[in-house]
């Protein structure tokens, strides 16, 4: 229906998104593979890192790509002092109970980011906010990518990468996944669980840290943000298989190159149908996802 000259653009502004979108469901993937719960406060997590990113952007006049580092740390302090501190004891070991906390943190978040900055959409200006990249394609085809866009594509897989050889090449990773396999006979083996699940909580919001850093120059941010992105993660998360690392990173991809593509045949406001149409059809044919393995 479309020539290669649209399609190209298309597909590579869907990964460049899809990268960001993975990004976020790692950290999702890693909270449930651990933890074995739903975090419901994931979104309002990503509202609060994006807010960190413009205040200190606006206040300070760092640059979004900068403050990595400190924003990545900050939220991994947050994740590990809400889960030591709220979510662990409030669960009084029900996985229900984590679910309602979550729910009730998420809640707590917004509507404190509502009373601080209100309800307004905020943005950020860089010298390279509006910048473009020229990318050939084959048969003389050529896209022009926003230059934040292409700096989070590949920042979002660098950071997904780190978080691999991390669980896969120390032993906080071989830990980790103890404790997501067995957490008993890790407990046996000397293990701290309730470090690991406050570490794990804390490393699935770091995620989400580097995420705002890289989405801030090509996005906005208003305490309502972070509801379209964990809707997305959620469907990724399923998609490529509950606790897969692999699933999640291919998942994500796969659903910004399905958003991007089903924009243009369908309009920006049902873009996304795709997406949860290829969910159900999943759901249906493959329940347990399509890097998952069954129970």
């Amino acid at each position: 229906m479309f020539d290669l000259g649209i399609l190209y653009p298309a597909v590579l502004n869907g990964l460049t998104t899809g990268a960001v979108y993975a990004l976020v469901a790692l950290g999702l993937t890693l909270i449930y593979g651990v933890l074995h719960i739903i975090n419901f406060a994931h979104g309002a997590a990503l509202m609060l890192a994006l807010y960190a990113v413009y205040l200190l952007h606006q206040r300070l006049g760092w640059d979004p790509y900068a403050v990595l580092p400190l924003v990545v740390a900050g939220m991994f302090a947050l994740g590990y002092a809400l889960q030591r501190g709220i979510i662990n004891r409030a669960s009084h070991g029900k996985d229900e109970n984590i679910l309602l906390v979550t729910l009730g943190l998420a809640i707590v978040m917004e509507n404190l980011a509502l009373l601080v900055f209100k309800s307004d959409t905020r943005t950020i200006d860089t010298a390279y906010t509006l910048s473009t990249v020229s990318l050939p394609g084959p048969f003389g085809a050529e896209a022009m990518i926003a230059l934040p866009k292409l700096m989070a594509f590949g920042g979002a897989l660098a950071t997904a990468g780190a978080l691999l050889l991390l669980m896969r090449g120390t032993d906080l990773g071989r830990a980790i996944r103890a404790v997501a396999k067995e957490k008993q006979g890790a407990r046996l083996m000397g293990i701290d669980v309730e470090h690991v699940y406050a570490v794990s909580y804390g490393i699935g919001l770091a995620c989400l840290g580097a995420a705002a850093c890289f989405l801030l120059p090509a996005y906005y941010v208003n305490p309502q943000v972070g509801s379209g992105f964990v809707l997305v993660a959620f469907t990724i998360v399923v998609l490529g298989g509950m606790g897969s690392f692999g699933g999640a990173l291919l998942g994500g991809l796969l659903i910004g190159v399905v958003e991007s593509l089903g924009g243009l045949w369908f309009g920006d406001s049902l873009g996304q149908v795709g997406i949860y149409l290829i969910f159900i059809a999943v759901l249906l044919v493959r329940p347990q996802g399509l890097f998952g393995e069954r129970a």
